[in-house]
């Protein structure tokens, strides 16, 4: 078969790329924060819970996670996160747990990198807002995380970045997305090369604005110092 001949699902695969990216991205942004605000709580149980779960996540390997969550919680458990009346169930399922693994453990990276902004906001400012009355929660809304936020704007493209290319391993629980399909190409024609250089242009597209777009806001709402 021709290169041409998979044009369409190519463009369905980057598809299924994108869309992981995305949904895993919110999910790791929204819970790398909690565990962020864990890790600087005032109460020793959570900071102790917020580090233990970046040093075991962190350490270990996103395909192992990934098959956790699909051999651990569909097949083990029962867990489905899919109608399962639908047609489509299985790979609706196979998607959604992708999405909670490359989410959870992006959840690490940022939770660190938020953390590390926060240190970057002088200690002055957390005392002069605990003085006013402001409670743990609130300093950290109002005061901290906003800053925070503005501090570490490229180390969270990288991260994202990193997201995206790691999307690719989401096809050892049979999602769809980019890799799964070069892999079938590879196995039915004979321009391996040519494969490859589809792909890879196809990640370079993907990437590559997103460090534009990150290095745009870097600039354009950094910290004075």
């Amino acid at each position: 078969m021709m290169l041409t001949d998979y044009r369409g699902q190519i463009f369905q695969s980057f598809t299924v790329t994108v869309e992981l990216a995305v949904l895993s991205g919110t999910l790791a942004l929204l819970l790398g924060t909690g565990l962020a605000a864990m890790r600087l709580a005032p109460v020793p149980v959570l900071r102790w819970l917020g580090g233990s779960y970046v040093h075991l996540v962190r350490n270990t390997p996103l395909t192992l996670l990934l098959l956790l969550c699909s051999f651990g919680l569909a097949q083990t458990l029962g867990v489905s996160l899919s109608d399962p009346k639908s047609p489509t169930s299985v790979d609706d399922s196979n998607f959604r747990l992708a999405v909670l693994g490359l989410g959870v453990y992006t959840a690490s990276f940022v939770c660190e990198a938020v953390r590390s902004g926060v240190n970057t906001v002088g200690i002055g400012q957390a005392e002069a807002a605990r003085s006013l009355g402001l409670s743990f929660t609130q300093n950290l809304r109002i005061i901290l995380l906003p800053q925070a936020f503005r501090a570490v704007i490229i180390p969270l493209g990288s991260v994202f970045i990193a997201l995206t290319k790691n999307t690719t391993l989401a096809s050892a629980i049979g999602v769809a997305e980019a890799a799964l399909l070069m892999k079938s190409m590879t196995e039915n024609t004979a321009a391996l090369l040519g494969v490859g250089a589809v792909f890879a242009t196809g990640f370079v597209l993907l990437t590559l604005p997103l460090g534009l777009v990150f290095g745009y806001l870097d600039r354009r709402w950094a910290v004075s110092r």
